[in-house]
Order: C-alpha cells, then sequence, then structure tokens
C-alpha cells in the first residue's frame, strides 16, 4: 500500500479509502516512533478544486517518558478532518494575514496528497505535553540517576535557595 493518495483516480464525489500503512514507513520521527501498523479509514470527497478528508487514524506510538526517560506507548485514536486545496492556491504575500477559515487547509501538489503527513500530523497532536509512562511515575534521582520507579537510593535531596543565606545567617544570629 502507498502512503500516497492520487487525486486522480478519485471522481468527483465521495469515495472511502481504507490504508493499512507499515511502521517502517514513518521512521526518522525524534520525538515519537509508530510500533503498529496503522490503520487510516477515510471518505474523501472531492469537487473541483477541493478535497476534504474525513475519518479516522488509530495506530500505536512510543515515545519516552519526561521524568524518567523510559520509552512507553500511546494508542492513538484520532478523528480526521482536514480540507486540501492546490498548492498553486497558497500565495499569499507577506503583508496578508491568514484568514481564520484557512487555519485549518492544507496544501498538495501534482494531484497527490501525502498520507503519511496526514497520520504524523495526527500522531503529533495525540502527543501529551508532558509524555508520563504513568501519572504517579518518580523519575531520575537528581544525585544518582537511578530510576526510582524501579530502585531506591539513599540519597539525600535538599535544595537550599542560595538568595535566603543572608537571612539564614541573621536567624543564627539572633538564637
Amino acid at each position: 500500500m502507498s502512503m500516497w493518495l492520487d487525486l486522480n483516480r478519485i471522481r468527483a464525489g465521495v469515495e472511502h479509502v481504507v490504508r493499512r500503512l507499515a511502521p517502517a514507513e514513518f521512521a526518522g520521527d525524534d520525538q515519537f516512533r509508530v510500533v503498529a501498523p496503522v490503520d487510516l479509514d477515510v471518505e474523501v470527497t472531492k469537487d473541483a478544486r477541493k478535497v476534504r478528508l474525513t475519518g479516522r487514524v488509530k495506530t500505536t506510538i512510543a515515545t519516552d517518558c519526561s521524568r524518567c526517560l523510559e520509552p512507553f506507548e500511546i494508542l492513538v485514536d484520532a478523528p480526521i478532518d482536514s480540507i486540501f486545496l492546490p498548492a498553486a492556491e497558497n500565495v499569499a504575500g507577506d503583508d496578508e494575514q491568514v484568514a481564520s477559515e484557512d487555519l485549518g487547509v492544507s496544501y498538495y501538489r501534482e494531484d497527490v496528497i501525502d498520507l503519511g503527513e496526514v497520520v504524523r500530523e495526527q500522531c503529533y497532536l495525540a502527543l501529551p505535553m508532558k509524555p508520563l509512562c504513568r501519572a504517579d511515575c518518580l523519575g531520575l534521582c537528581p544525585v544518582c540517576g537511578i530510576n526510582r520507579n524501579r530502585e531506591s537510593c539513599t540519597c539525600q535531596v535538599e535544595w537550599v535557595d542560595p538568595r535566603l543565606d543572608a537571612l539564614r545567617q541573621l536567624k543564627g544570629h539572633f538564637q
């Protein structure tokens, strides 16, 4: 199966497109890794110049926990509703503002849409701002670096604000 949607093969109207994409086709991303086949099920609505994709993308991605740095998986089951216009219509000058109705618009060239980019966009949107393997992740010890989810350590972690040294000295003076 191909990651390209050839618009020349789609007649005006609505056509149902189902694709299963291999995880290997998404190699090279640094924020997540696709670890399961990608199931893409979309309705393609095409008129003279506009193409609309509506449907779902389902897969599993892996990323690293931001506290303990261990990899973990996130299930992606995201709706797709994208509008595509020919790239020739994307000719805005430097001084022009983007209209609010143009914010959700993507562009295609040579009558093909890269379904891989559509899937990548949905995977990025599925990533949490701070990915955690679990809500109560203990992270890494800032002193010795062990993963506190697996082991415990006897390191003493007490941070003292150096800006308060003068007050601490003053307090010790009056005791």
